[in-house]
């Protein structure tokens, strides 16, 4: 798993399903991190119309641009159906926030060839996808 960390950590479009625009939530850290690191970063809530005054996108097919990754921080037991979601939107790759891992869409990401991480984002050293880095918030 230390190569995909590393393949996928500094991809340049993230889509971050669980975004949110409470600061003391990971979907609202990672999200903000992300995006001062210089990434392209989608919020994906159907919740929210907005998250840190960025628009917010209610599914992974709706973004304007397929997500490299797709990190999730969400409960288990809605991550098979987002990880279907993001093959059919084109990721490449699914990242696991700890608390977001469920064996059965961890199975179906890889057996439909999607790269899987079960890492947070945030203890790895974020990079700008220009190569610059990135400001730890």
């Amino acid at each position: 798993m230390p190569n995909l960390i590393q393949k996928y950590a500094n991809e340049p479009v993230w889509a971050v399903v669980g975004a949110s625009n409470n600061p003391r939530k990971f979907g609202n850290r990672i999200y903000r991190t992300l995006r001062t690191a210089g990434y392209t970063v989608y919020a994906v809530n159907s919740r929210e119309n907005e998250v840190e005054g960025d628009s917010a996108y209610s599914s992974l097919l709706d973004l304007p641009q397929p997500p490299t990754v797709v990190d999730m921080v969400v409960p288990p037991y809605l991550a098979l159906e987002i990880v279907q979601q993001a093959k059919e939107a084109g990721a490449k790759a699914i990242w696991f926030q700890p608390g977001a891992e469920d064996a059965e869409a961890i199975r179906w990401a890889r057996a439909n060839g999607m790269d899987v991480v079960e890492d947070c984002i945030l203890v790895q050293h974020v990079q700008s996808p220009k190569g610059e880095e990135g400001r730890k918030e």
